[in-house]
């Protein structure tokens, strides 16, 4: 589980376009707190610590405590937006959190040991992932920071599914428990047609030099042909 990090904000008393714009010019990502049978709240965050914490990974499944205005609150985010162009964050949305309230969150699903699964070291096949992440309902204190699977064993053709997924305690998937997660596929036939054609290139290389390499000596011979009837 992720511990609960800090987050300092600025109490904002105004938004809309205008505002957002001001904000982000200060170097600070307009945000919105929402939920908990509570009115929304505006905040102002840092930019670096904003695009750190996003591009750190599992920004989603952390619990922040945010400081504004004199206040604490926890809050997990919900979504955020990115500049298409630069990456740089432009808006974060958090979701107050309840005590005693569960929540949906994606977490992401990590696969380990793929050396001791025979279909992928042996038989060369892949690991085609369908989920990187899947959809729990938990309580925000006990949000797991991702899913492992252990591929000891597995042969090309084998299924994960969300029934074979560890449930960590609290931890409910809210997809069916058939549904596919990932699957080990056995190599391409897109592979073994590139293996052919680079195969077909080689030959026709070696053909070549061979042809050359005969006219080269029929012209040789032509020559010590004509230098002897001289």
């Amino acid at each position: 589980m992720s511990a609960v990090k800090p987050l300092e904000a600025v109490a904002r008393d105004r938004v809309g376009k205008g505002a957002a714009r001001a904000v982000r010019r200060q170097g600070q990502v307009p945000a919105v707190i929402y939920g908990g049978n509570q009115p929304p709240q505006a905040i102002a965050i840092d930019l670096i610590r904003t695009r750190t914490l996003i591009y750190a990974g599992g920004f989603r499944t952390t619990v922040f405590e945010i400081s504004a205005g004199g206040r604490k609150v926890r809050a997990i985010p919900r979504d955020f937006q990115l500049d298409p162009v630069t990456g740089v964050p432009l808006h974060v949305d958090f979701l107050r959190v309840v005590a005693g309230q569960s929540i949906e969150v994606e977490v992401p699903v990590h696969f380990t040991n793929e050396d001791a699964a025979p279909g992928i070291k042996q038989e060369g096949g892949t690991l085609n992932v369908v989920h990187h992440t899947v959809t729990v309902e938990v309580a925000p204190e006990s949000i797991p920071d991702a899913i492992t699977v252990d591929l000891t064993g597995k042969a090309i053709g084998d299924t994960v599914h969300v029934s074979d997924l560890p449930a960590p305690a609290g931890v409910s998937f809210v997809l069916g428990g058939d549904e596919v997660v990932a699957t080990v596929v056995p190599p391409t036939v897109l592979g073994a047609e590139v293996e052919a054609e680079e195969a077909a290139v080689a030959e026709a290389a070696r053909a070549e030099s061979a042809a050359e390499a005969e006219a080269e000596a029929a012209e040789e011979a032509a020559k010590d042909e004509a230098a002897k009837e001289d």
